[in-house]
């Protein structure tokens, strides 16, 4: 079974956020990959514009949170945290529990925090990385613990940052998740 299918059969064929009913898509909750279903929702076409645009939120729309927070599944759960965040909705955040693990997934993205004190990653050209971009590596690259090389020209898809060091990345390259430093790539 496709991993859309199997969020259409947990979700009920709804929107896991607003349970909208029309144009429905999976979405990878960001920044995790390769954990399949436990780390997709089903979200609406409103949802997504939402989420990936912030200038275009309508806090109205966000009211399906109330009931959307208390999902079993983590990842409905850390999407509403992180739009809970987004909104400044602080008195519904305090009613949420989220373990651990969970709580440093949402804030893996940065959400929530302030302006100052956010680590910026930037490309070789001073252009700003967010988890999810595609970038392009300028310098063959000796990956450590490996004989393996990384091309120059090589292009590595979503990638994640490190939220402690504003130099480091983390992508696939050639199916080996490895650590590249911000000042050999440009972002795609």
């Amino acid at each position: 079974m496709s991993i859309e299918n199997e969020l259409k059969e947990r979700s009920g064929n709804k929107c896991e956020l607003c349970s909208a009913t029309d144009n429905l898509y999976g979405y990878e909750v960001p920044p995790r990959s390769n954990i399949g279903v436990d780390g997709d929702i089903l979200i609406c076409n409103t949802c997504l514009d939402q989420i990936e645009n912030p200038d275009n939120m309508d806090a109205n729309h966000w009211h399906c949170l109330n009931d959307s927070m208390w999902s079993e599944v983590n990842a409905v759960k850390v999407m509403a945290w992180r739009m809970l965040t987004r909104l400044g909705s602080q008195d519904m955040l305090d009613m949420m529990y989220l373990e651990d693990d969970v709580l440093l997934w949402a804030k893996a993205t940065g959400e929530g925090e302030d302006e100052a004190d956010k680590v910026i990653h930037k490309d070789s050209n001073g252009v700003i990385l967010t988890a999810g971009d595609s970038v392009v590596l300028i310098k063959d690259l000796p990956v450590k613990g490996s004989s393996m090389i990384a091309k120059r020209g090589t292009a590595v898809r979503r990638i994640s940052l490190d939220h402690e060091n504003a130099e480091y990345i983390e992508g696939k390259v050639e199916g080996q998740q490895i650590v590249i430093i911000t000042k050999y790539v440009k972002k795609l």
